[in-house]
């Protein structure tokens, strides 16, 4: 079996390294949100690998240290593997985080759930993530479905605010949104 790499003294700079080789992709896109884009963060190249998904749960977890945090969780599939890595790596760090999933649907089949992972109770401290921030509209629609369950949301963050409103639609419902970076920083 091979050692596990040691983590770099700078993760955060080698985050970005990494979502600038494998994630940062140019050309004409139609966004979620419908709008056009020139620049497209397909943040899940970097969320699925092994370094990357470590590093950027490791830099989400130093944002929520200290923190009474009961579950982590964003809307499925933007928001999955960034939710699964915090997870684990939140285990690894001493500091255990349940996760779970907000579908954009109930299921039609089994449980019928909406909501996947954790049963999340009413006050429970919770965590919205997402891989990246355009308008918000996927983080508030998990936002909106944990607050039905009487959750409270202690914050929202992504790995990439694309500066294209999400944060201040946010505000207007009262979050903040915070973020490993944004996309001035990244072009």
């Amino acid at each position: 079996m091979m050692p596990m790499p040691k983590p770099p003294n700078d993760r955060k700079k080698r985050l970005k390294e990494i979502l600038l080789q494998k994630s940062f992709l140019k050309g004409d896109f139609v966004l979620t949100s419908g709008a056009r884009s020139k620049v497209f963060f397909d943040v899940k190249m970097t969320s699925l690998n092994p370094e990357g998904a470590w590093l950027a749960a490791d830099l989400i977890l130093d944002m929520l240290e200290g923190q009474k945090i009961d579950a982590v969780g964003g809307i499925a599939v933007g928001a999955c593997p960034i939710v699964s890595a915090i997870c684990v790596r939140s285990y690894e760090r001493g500091m255990p985080i349940d996760a779970f999933y907000v579908r954009k649907e109930e299921k039609k089949h089994g449980t019928q759930k909406k909501i996947e992972g954790l049963e999340l109770k009413k006050g429970a401290r919770v965590v919205v993530v997402d891989d990246v921030a355009t308008t918000g509209g996927s983080i508030l629609e998990a936002v909106h479905a944990v607050k039905l369950l009487g959750c409270e949301i202690v914050k929202t963050l992504v790995v990439v605010d694309r500066e294209q409103g999400g944060s201040e639609k946010l505000a207007t419902e009262g979050y903040r949104l915070e973020s490993l970076f944004k996309r001035s920083e990244l072009e």
